[in-house]
């Protein structure tokens, strides 16, 4: 085998297993039944999505003999702000108060002011 065709079925395990993580991510969102649980799912499993299929561009780019730089950075941007924006929104239904199933600890919840 060429190393064009290793290439191309390295990246089709690669594009199967991001369509998995993907969809385990888009079934999380849609069944679990609070915030909370709806937000971790698809930013963890989504992450993992959007990694194998940008693992499988920067295969194909490389076989082709270009550096696969764009998928490199995009790569990088995904996997630092999926975890930034969930943390994020986590804080902000804290602070709005917004109720889950599970028995939030009483320091995790700000003191509102009066005033």
């Amino acid at each position: 085998m060429t190393l064009q065709i290793i290439a191309e079925w390295l990246a089709a395990a690669l594009l199967l297993i991001g369509a998995f993580f993907s969809l385990v991510g888009v079934i999380g969102l849609v069944r679990l039944p609070d915030f909370f649980m709806r937000l971790h799912a698809p930013t963890k499993a989504s992450t993992l999505g959007v990694g194998g299929v940008l693992l499988a561009s920067m295969i194909l780019a490389a076989a082709e003999g270009r550096m696969g730089f764009a998928e490199l950075l995009i790569t990088l941007f995904v996997f630092v702000t999926a975890p930034v924006s969930a943390n994020l929104m986590a804080q902000a239904a804290l602070h709005l108060r917004v109720g889950g199933r599970a028995p939030t600890p009483p320091d995790a919840v700000p003191e509102r002011r009066q005033g």
